[in-house]
C-alpha cells in the first residue's frame, strides 16, 4: 500500500548517514521546502520537490494533503521513567516551600516514595496507567522511547516493571527500549548496608533480567548520597557480562565523576549532566558516548541547565530527552524539551531538533530505524499546521502545532492503540 504525503511546506529531518552529528554538524538539519513524501506500508520509499513529483509510478491507496505543514522525523526521547504507580505532588509542594531535592529523598521522599506505591499496585494497574501515558506521548509527537526500571528497587518489583514495559513494546506502534535500573537508590532495608544491596544486584537481579531478556541496557544513579563511581563501575561490568550495555545518571546533583566513569565504561550515554567541569566536559569531547540533556528536570527542580553550548562547542555528541518521571520531571512532552533547550539553554532550532530526533534514536541504538526521514527507514514522523520557519516551532512554544501523527506507516490518535 503506497500513501502520498503533497503539499509539504517543510520537510525536515533529511539526514543520509545514520551516525550522530556532534559539534557544528548538529546545527545541520536538510530540509525541502514545497515537497511531497511516499510511504509504503510503515517505510518510507521516496521524497523530493513538488516539481519533480511523478505519480504514474506508483498506485497509491491514501493522497494526504499537508496543507503547507511540515513534516518531521518523530521525537525520539531517549531517557524516561514511565512506568510508575502514583505521582507527587505533595512533594512539589515541599519544593515550592523551600525544601530541597536531597532534602526530601531524605526523609523518605523521592525515590523511595515512589518504590513503596509501585510494589503495592500490581501489573495490570502499572500497565494500564503506562500505556494512557504512551498514548499522551504518541499525540505529542514522540515515536521513539527508551523506558528504565527503578521504581521497584527490589526483585519481584523490578521484574514487574520491566514486564509492563515488555506488553507496551509489545503492544504499542512506538519503538521502546528496556532499561535495567535496579541501582536508582538503596532501598530503605540496606540503608545500613549497601554492600548487601549491591550483591543483591549483581547474584540475583542482573541475572533474572537477563534470563528473561527484559533489558538492553543497565543503568546506574552515579551520584553523590546514591552509588559511587566505583560501586558504578561494579554494577556495569556485572551488567555487561549479560550484554546489558551501561547508560548513567551521572553529575545531576554534583560533580560525581560519573561523566568519567561512563566514558571508561563506553556507556551508550550519560544522561543529566547539569553540573559539569572542564574535565567531565572534555571527557565527553573525546568520547562516542552521547551526552543527554534533560532540560524538563533542572526547570522543575530550578537547577542549573546543563551547559549544552559548552558541550556542543567542545565536539560532545548532545541528545535531548524529556526524563518523563513523576518526581522531578512530570512530563514526557517532547515539544516542551525542545522549547526549553532553546530558551534556556541556547540551542538553534535545529540543533534542538537533531538532538531529540537522530542523536536521541543513536542513544538507543535505533538509528537504522528512525531519528530521520530516510527512504528505507520506519514511516514515522508527524505533520504540523503551517508554520513559516523551523525556529517558529519553539517560539511558539505554548501552541499545540501538530496536525496528524503517522508511527509505522499509519496515522494514529489517541484510541489507535
Amino acid at each position: 500500500m503506497y500513501c502520498l504525503y503533497y503539499n509539504i511546506g517543510l520537510l525536515g529531518g533529511l539526514h543520509q548517514l545514520n551516525a550522530p552529528l556532534r559539534g557544528a554538524d548538529l546545527a545541520n538539519f536538510p530540509h525541502i521546502s514545497n515537497a511531497y513524501l511516499i510511504t509504503q506500508d510503515d517505510k518510507i520509499v521516496e521524497y523530493g520537490s513538488m516539481q519533480d513529483l511523478t505519480t504514474e509510478k506508483y498506485s497509491f491507496t491514501q493522497r494526504v494533503d499537508a496543507k503547507n505543514g511540515a513534516l518531521l522525523p518523530s521525537w525520539c526521547d531517549s531517557h524516561t521513567h514511565v512506568v510508575f504507580a502514583g505521582s507527587r505532588e505533595n512533594e512539589f509542594v515541599d519544593k515550592i516551600k523551600g525544601l530541597s531535592y536531597a532534602s526530601i529523598a531524605a526523609k523518605g521522599g523521592g525515590i523511595l516514595n515512589s518504590a513503596i506505591k509501585l510494589q503495592q499496585a500490581d501489573e495490570q494497574e502499572l500497565y494500564e496507567l503506562a500505556l494512557e501515558r504512551i498514548r499522551e506521548l504518541a499525540q505529542a509527537g514522540t515515536g521513539a522511547i527508551e523506558i528504565k526500571s527503578g521504581y521497584g528497587l527490589t526483585l519481584d518489583a523490578e521484574l514487574k516493571m520491566l514486564r509492563v514495559i515488555k506488553r507496551l513494546k509489545e503492544n504499542t506502534p512506538l519503538l521502546i527500549r528496556a532499561t535495567f535500573l535496579g541501582a536508582h537508590a538503596f532501598p530503605t532495608a540496606y540503608k545500613n548496608n549497601p554492600e548487601g544491596y549491591i550483591e543483591l544486584l549483581l547474584t540475583e537481579m542482573i541475572p533474572a533480567v537477563a534470563k528473561e531478556e527484559l533489558a538492553q541496557y543497565i543503568d546506574v544513579f552515579c551520584e553523590e548520597g546514591f552509588f559511587s563511581p566505583a560501586q558504578t563501575t561494579k554494577i556495569c561490568e556485572a551488567g555487561l557480562k549479560f550484554g546489558l550495555r551501561p547508560r548513567l545518571h551521572a553529575n545531576q546533583l554534583a560533580v560525581s565523576g560519573g561523566v568519567q566513569v561512563g566514558v571508561s565504561l563506553n556507556a551508550i550515554s550519560v544522561d543529566h549532566l547539569e553540573s559539569m567541569d572542564e574535565e567531565a566536559i572534555q571527557a565527553l569531547s573525546n568520547s562516542t558516548t552521547i551526552g543527554t540533556l534533560l532540560p524538563n528536570a533542572s526547570f522543575f527542580l530550578r537547577m542549573q541547565d546543563a551547559p549544552a553550548r559548552q558541550l556542543i562547542e567542545a565536539g560532545a555528541i548532545i541528545a535531548l530527552a524529556s526524563d518523563y518521571n513523576p518526581g522531578s520531571a512530570p512530563s514526557g512532552n517532547m515539544n516542551g524539551v525542545i522549547a526549553q533547550a532553546c530558551i534556556r539553554m541556547r540551542m538553534l532550532p535545529e540543533e534542538a531538533f537533531n538532538a531529540a530526533t537522530l542523536n536521541g534514536a543513536c542513544a538507543m541504538e535505533l538509528e537504522n530505524l528512525c531519528g530521520s526521514i530516510q527512504v528505507g527507514k520506519l514511516a514515522n514522523f508527524f505533520i504540523t499546521k503551517p508554520i513559516p520557519s523551523l525556529a517558529y516551532y519553539p517560539y511558539a512554544f505554548g501552541s499545540n502545532l501538530i496536525s496528524k501523527i503517522v508511527l509505522q506507516g499509519k496515522e494514529v490518535n489517541h484510541s489507535s492503540f
